[in-house]
């Protein structure tokens, strides 16, 4: 025989409770009850009162039944006070496991809709609840958030701290992060080294501290923490030595674009760029090497760098290079990549011509051009025996320009890989073989084989990425005293003014990774908030939905 109604109900209801009817509407279930105990405390004096003075009927939103909005009609009493000297004369029953004093739902909802609140947030926290059959505003939920305290941070042995922006360039805070859990513990308002002193004297249970090379940190570990081990992530010592490297190619554009050039083409071809690091050029009259206008100078020059950035494209895509790939590669858009490749030309910039008095005599004259004649005095001269009224000087910019074209097509086609950028060189010299392509991997061995000093630099290089990727730290020493002698010495004077955290990134597996996927979640939630929201709001929500 099934179970009544109300008895069922009382499984479901928070304990104490008795039903006294059920009402089903449209959009929502009332349960209507009273509580169970025949007496109750005075919230003053503690002392149990069973003389009733009154009833009132008290609404609480509650959990979804069965996708509609649950509501419980709570019929409280009142009592009087059993002690005759308490202030409180006359006081309602207290439902600890119901509902909090004034407010408009039980505790178990104001639980769900929090939770949805730590997830989702303020506005979309809303909307989902309002789905949910729990609707509620998007400034309630994020007063729920801040009722509740911070749960306090739990002590951890192994930690990393690392900085994020607020806002970037102007504000930044500080994530400490449990390497042995990780998950968040912290969060500090800037990355002053005070700030972070503070916080590690207040907890003395730290042991290692994985961090940047940021100076602030490192002074702030060593305050308030001097017995810490500080261990330097080995990502950042990486990036270091690209950026000191990418200063040290500064000086050689010359051997970036020669080694470029023989990375495609034969060495015998490449001879003389390889000499000179520029192309030949074919000798030209006196009146030819007249030298152009500064707007003709201009104009080439926007038409040649235009033209070549088609070119850099169509070798790219022959390589098998996706579009979004060369459009991130050479900072275009990827519709005008795409608009480019499609057309399978290149991209006519220029104006259309508005007509000209040489447009008669341009048959004549391009075919002159094509027999040989390249002197633009003498073609001149027998367009005027034709009845040409102009100056020579119009002749002359005709042949110029024809002359430019030429010229920049011949110096397209001799380069059909683009020159790395120096960060980009930077990383393609010290990477393994099988991380490049054959193209690059030759792009590396002509620049090596055309600088001896640049060849010794990139062996340093080589070696210490080596070192710290293999953390090998009995070599450290070996290697400060090798690149001394070379344009890295001030890359090694700055990893002794931190050998200790150095020495411990290569002898230690702790690192900042964890700390970094833990600022990635930091920005989702920010900026799920729009920007609105103050730190002690992000600091429940990555800390309680950790």
């Amino acid at each position: 025989m099934p179970a009544p109604l109300s008895k069922f109900l009382l499984s479901l209801l928070p304990a104490g409770l008795a039903v006294d009817q059920v009402s089903t509407e449209a959009d929502r279930v009332a349960v209507t009850a009273h509580m169970r105990a025949a007496k109750a405390s005075c919230p003053l004096c503690r002392r149990p009162s069973v003389r009733v003075h009154s009833r009132y009927m008290r609404h609480l939103g509650d959990l979804p039944w069965q996708g509609r909005i649950g509501e419980l009609r709570l019929l409280v009493r009142r009592f009087r006070c059993a002690t005759a000297d308490c202030s409180r004369r006359i006081f309602a029953e207290r439902l600890p496991t119901v509902a909090a004093p004034r407010v408009r739902r039980t505790r178990r909802l104001a639980e769900a809709q929090r939770t949805i609140a730590l997830s989702a947030g303020g506005d979309s926290g809303a909307r989902l609840s309002t789905r949910l059959a729990m609707p509620v505003s998007g400034d309630t939920l994020l007063r729920l958030i801040r009722a509740e305290p911070v749960p306090p941070v739990c002590e951890a042995r192994i930690t990393g701290i690392d900085d994020w922006a607020w806002r970037r360039g102007k504000r930044y805070g500080t994530i400490v992060v449990d390497l042995e859990r990780n998950r968040p513990i912290d969060l500090l308002p800037d990355r002053q080294a005070d700030t972070v002193a503070t916080w590690l004297k207040a907890r003395p249970g730290v042991e290692i501290v994985a961090r940047d090379r940021a100076g602030a940190y490192a002074d702030g570990v060593r305050q308030g923490a001097p017995a810490a081990v500080q261990v330097a992530d080995r990502w950042h010592l990486l990036h270091n030595l690209t950026d000191a490297l990418r200063e040290v190619l500064t000086g050689h554009h010359r051997d970036l674009r020669a080694a470029a050039r023989l990375a495609v083409s034969p060495v015998g071809e490449a001879g003389p760029v390889g000499e000179t690091g520029q192309e030949p050029r074919s000798p030209r009259s006196d009146e030819e090497s007249s030298p152009p206008t500064r707007r003709e100078q201009r104009s080439a020059a926007i038409h040649a760098a235009r033209h070549a950035r088609y070119e850099e494209v169509v070798a790219l895509k022959a390589r098998g290079w996706s579009q979004t790939r060369i459009a991130e590669t050479l900072h275009l858009d990827r519709k005008t990549v795409r608009v480019w490749l499609r057309s399978g030309q290149p991209p006519a910039w220029r104006q259309p011509a508005k007509g000209s008095r040489l447009d008669p005599f341009l048959d004549h004259l391009r075919q002159r051009w094509d027999g040989g004649c390249h002197n633009a005095a003498q073609l001149w001269r027998e367009i005027r025996s034709r009845g040409f009224t102009g100056q020579r000087s119009i002749v002359r910019d005709w042949a110029r320009l024809l002359r430019q074209t030429v010229r920049s097509a011949a110096s397209m086609a001799s380069t059909s890989w683009p020159v790395p950028s120096r960060r980009r060189a930077a990383w393609l010299v010290i990477a393994d073989e099988q991380e490049i392509d054959p193209t690059e991997q030759a792009f590396v061995s002509a620049l090596i084989a055309r600088s001896p000093e640049l060849g010794r630099t990139i062996t340093v290089t080589r070696a210490f990425r080596a070192m710290v990727r293999g953390q090998r730290a009995g070599e450290l020493d070996n290697w400060l005293l090798t690149a001394e002698g070379t344009p890295l010495a001030g890359f090694a004077n700055g990893l002794k003014r931190d050998l200790a955290a150095v020495r411990a990134a290569l002898s230690l597996p702790w690192s900042t990774g964890p700390v970094e996927g833990q600022i990635s979640r930091l920005k989702t939630i920010k900026r799920m908030m729009n920007g609105r929201g103050g730190f002690d709001l992000l600091r429940h929500r990555v800390l309680e939905a950790a």
